[in-house]
């Protein structure tokens, strides 16, 4: 076994590697390298501690082996986030941490045992009165309480030595009076009371902590020095009756200090709703928790938080800035390390030789926790905010130099060793003193229940903040946070499947990152746009978490790198548009409004998407007004969201159906005249063309109304609905950006004659979704799966993601999505779409020395509108590597208008 100080030797060394690495990430987000120069300031800091070991060594050899490497372990940690949040005061900060360190082997030196300081009880409780008042008559006002006083260029927080010496004076005093005190002589409202004149100390302690309440303008500090009285008075006396007593007092003098004074008013107001008055008095508390929202489960990154943003962060908010960056892990971890200091020091009352040291320590312990308490309920509005600072952590040279002293009386407190040999035996228990000493040992560990319930209060509430209300805090409108995440990142680039850049990140002079789309316009509804004030959109918004910077990291090296706050530059993404293929699609629309999609049928990859108008990403910011009010809806992607009548091009579900379900076969024959009457009312074909009796391989190249509206009411409108579902209609397209569903209605809703213009492509009839209604990527997959033997592959615009070296880190392979009907079928409509190109309506998208197979349509509008112009096809028909689907809005005819449209892009798709 070791003994105690191996022990904390030990446990030094342990705690020195998260300091080492805490600084040295720190450096390395400043800087953007590794360097050991970085190490320099932590291991001063732990050398200094080294020496503070060897000295209790020599002085208290028998004190608690753990307190000395919390406290390192804290400070460390402390100097790096004050270093982080405030680096021109990170050197005051370790001198502080320097002379508080001298402090503590002088205070072991100049108190050889807490029995001997005891004797100067009442000087001792004087001076920590007439510190404790010194602000509220002489002191500065900071942040709305008087808690400084300043002398010169120097401030000093007298409240911080207050603590510690009227923990002395009670502990002193309680255990000269603990006697008496545990008397009762008179009972007043039920309960027992000691003699009148031996409370006189006590109930002015309890005047103080009012008069700091009121004259300090500071709740926290009130509740401190009271909170230190009832806990001192507990555990000397075991009275539950004055604890409750005292904090009815307390709660009396608070309500009247809130009803009497506006600036008590003012701090529960905030506390109650910080957002009431997000940008004046609630700033400082909302940016808090917004700032711990962000910070959510693991936490910003070490270096990558907002610390600037919240006012005196570095003293009152310090918590904060740590729980933003390492998470609710690390603030957990933060708060454990309190609490396992807290249950030390109770430890080291428990075994004190003395009623006097144990109540010193306990007091000492009771004061700690409950700082630690009060200020990380503040900055985590569990309670109202308070003035006073974290213990070894927040920045402040009183404060650093008090704790010191605390923590060496805690030591002497432990040292069962030191002392006059007369003193040791005095301290030797009698049978009554054992019984004594056991009821105490109770009390603590009461004591030590509260102070646990107190800061797993915290924990539950920081768990509260930073997991179950994070997305609101995150979400909220005055939270402007994530754009500040956002501009410090390097978003990856989105490049086409050929290597085109669409969108890369492009450095500012002030550190930030903008998004650039070097070729504007090109393919802007798939690429979409990013902006820190509008939001997302198209592959912007869809691969969002891969552009931003992955999570789940490659390796090692970019976890460390993350962890230390420097940029990590997202993935890249590559499309699988093909540059020339989008080019040929967005020429082909220029100047008219409408939509085409270009897919490889036996992989399912979207070679282009265009519609037309379109935006500048680059311009979304700067002319969202004219953007958004434009009447033709240039932010619109039509090809995914826009649902149009399909008209004659639908005619290939139908004809794909009546051929799987053996209604018809490509030879027979239907009559067909211009007009005729179908379930009670009018079919007609366009233009009134009639055509005799004819078969479905000439109605097809012909595209003659008639003759689908009869051959529809033949499939019947469930199986004719059944096939357009089997083609993807009333189900979600699995594509990775939003896509419209394209709708058929409920068959047995639909009467004849709506059943025979249904197979036309022409929605009529009154139904809560009429049909058909399509968008153009619908209508390219059903050209694809016809193309592809009656298989419809899952469509994709991303086809791979690679890191910054260019290798790839995944990639999608091709999936089936659904079969549309057997290759036996789908080969008979693809001989008819070959008729219709080559000898009917779709002779205008002839490409010489290919066989191309398609088919037109079109879609009437209603009324006096002119018709959309439709055409859907494949090339080459034997063997198929593009299929098109195009909509021309209002343009006319599908073979005169969008036939000749589809050519160019499919030439182009075949490289021609």
């Amino acid at each position: 076994m070791f003994d105690r100080r191996t022990t904390e030797a030990l446990l030094m060394a342990a705690a020195g590697l998260p300091i080492l690495l805490v600084h040295v990430l720190l450096d390395a987000s400043r800087t953007g390298a590794f360097g050991w120069s970085a190490l320099l300031v932590p291991g001063g800091l732990i050398a200094a501690f080294v020496l503070a070991h060897l000295a209790i060594r020599w002085r208290a050899p028998a004190a608690d082996p753990v307190l000395l490497p919390l406290v390192m372990l804290l400070s460390g940690l402390g100097l790096a986030w004050v270093a982080r949040v405030s680096p021109e005061q990170a050197d005051e900060q370790l001198t502080w941490f320097l002379v508080g360190i001298a402090m503590l082997v002088l205070t072991l030196f100049a108190v050889p045992s807490l029995e001997r300081l005891a004797r100067y009880k009442y000087l001792i409780g004087l001076a920590g009165l007439a510190l404790l008042v010194s602000p509220a008559l002489f002191g500065v006002e900071v942040n709305g309480a008087k808690l400084w006083l300043r002398f010169g260029g120097m401030s000093f927080q007298p409240a911080e030595v207050a603590k510690i010496l009227l923990v002395i004076f009670l502990a002193a005093y309680l255990a000269e009076k603990r006697e008496v005190l545990s008397v009762s002589t008179r009972r007043v409202l039920g309960i027992w009371l000691p003699p009148a004149r031996q409370l006189g100390p006590l109930l002015l302690t309890w005047a103080v902590s009012l008069f700091v309440l009121v004259a300090s303008r500071d709740l926290g500090s009130s509740l401190l020095f009271f909170g230190i009285f009832l806990a001192t008075i507990y555990v000397a006396t075991g009275r539950a009756s004055w604890v409750l007593t005292g904090a009815v007092l307390f709660a009396g003098g608070a309500t009247v200090a809130y009803s009497l004074f506006s600036h008590v008013r003012t701090r529960v107001e905030i506390w109650l709703d910080p957002f009431a008055d997000v940008t004046g008095r609630g700033y400082q508390l909302a940016q808090s928790l917004f700032a711990l929202a962000d910070g959510g489960l693991i936490g910003l990154g070490i270096g990558k938080g907002f610390p600037e943003r919240i006012p005196f962060v570095e003293t009152d908010f310090i918590f904060t800035a740590i729980a933003e960056e390492v998470g609710l892990i690390g603030g957990v971890a933060l708060i454990l390390t309190y609490l396992v200091f807290c249950m030390r020091g109770l430890s080291t009352a428990a075994r004190a030789r003395s009623d006097v040291a144990a109540l010193i320590a306990a007091g000492l312990v009771g004061a700690f926790a409950l700082q630690v308490f009060v200020i990380i309920g503040g900055v985590t509005r569990l309670i109202p905010m308070t003035g006073i600072t974290l213990p070894f952590v927040s920045y402040g040279g009183s404060s650093i130099l008090a704790n010191f002293v605390l923590l060496a009386l805690l030591l002497r407190a432990g040292d069962a060793g030191t002392g006059l040999a007369a003193e040791v035996q005095t301290a030797t228990p009698s049978p009554a003193g054992t019984l004594g000493r056991i009821a105490l040992s109770r009390r603590l560990a009461r004591l030590g229940s509260v102070i646990a319930l107190l800061l797993t209060a915290l924990i539950v509430n920081l768990t509260w903040l930073q997991v179950v209300q994070a997305e609101a805090l995150v979400s909220h409108p005055a939270n402007t946070r994530a754009i500040l995440i956002e501009q410090r990142t390097p978003r990856g680039a989105i490049l086409t499947s050929d290597r085109v850049l669409l969108a890369e990140s492009v450095p500012a002079e002030d550190g930030t990152y903008a998004r650039r789309y070097p070729l504007g316009a090109f393919a802007a509804h798939v690429v979409g746009y990013h902006s820190i004030t509008l939001g997302r959109s198209g592959i912007e918004a869809a691969a969002n978490e891969t552009l931003a910077g992955r999570r789940d990291f490659q390796t090692l090296g970019e976890a460390i790198r993350v962890a230390a706050g420097i940029p990590t530059p997202g993935a890249d993404v590559a499309l699988s548009i093909d540059s020339a293929v989008q080019r040929a699609a967005e020429e082909a629309l220029a100047g008219r409004r409408g939509t085409a999609v270009a897919i490889e049928p036996a992989t399912g990859r979207i070679l282009a998407m265009a519609a037309t108008p379109d935006f500048d990403p680059g311009a979304v910011a700067t002319r969202w007004q004219e953007y958004s009010a434009a009447t033709d809806a240039p932010l619109l992607n039509r090809a995914t969201q826009s649902l149009y009548p399909p008209g004659s091009t639908f005619k290939i579900a139908t004809l794909a159906g009546a051929l799987e379900e053996d209604v018809a076969t490509p030879s027979t024959q239907y009559p067909g005249p211009g007009r005729m009457e179908i379930g009670g009312a009018p079919v007609t074909n366009f233009e009134g063309g009639s055509y005799g009796l004819v078969d479905l391989r000439r109605a097809t190249s012909a595209s003659i109304n008639t003759v689908f509206g009869q051959l529809s009411v033949d499939l019947g409108a469930e199986r004719l609905v059944a096939q357009s579902e089997r083609f993807g209609f009333n189900e979600p397209l699995p594509l990775e950006i939003p896509a419209a569903v394209s709708v058929m209605p409920d068959p047995a809703q639909m009467t004849t004659w709506e059943t025979a213009w249904a197979g036309i492509g022409q929605p009529v009839g009154e139904h809560d979704r009429p049909g058909p209604q399509v968008t153009a990527l619908q209508m390219a997959l059903l050209t694809a799966g016809i193309a592809n033997d009656g298989v419809i592959m899952r469509p994709q615009l991303i086809d791979h993601v690679t890191d910054r070296a260019g290798l790839v880190i995944s990639s999608n392979r091709p999936q089936i999505w659904r079969t549309a009907c057997s290759s036996a079928t789908a080969n008979a409509v693809s001989e008819m779409m070959v008729d219709a190109v080559e000898r009917g309506t779709g002779r205008a998208a002839v490409i010489r020395g290919v066989k191309v197979a398609g088919k037109t349509g079109t879609a009437e509008t209603g009324g006096d509108a002119t018709p959309h112009a439709w055409f859907i096809g494949f090339a080459p028909a034997d063997n198929p590597t593009v299929a098109v689907a195009i909509v021309l809005e209002n343009a006319g005819t599908g073979g005169r208008q969008a036939a000749p449209a589809a050519r160019e892009i499919m030439q182009a798709a075949l490289g021609r």
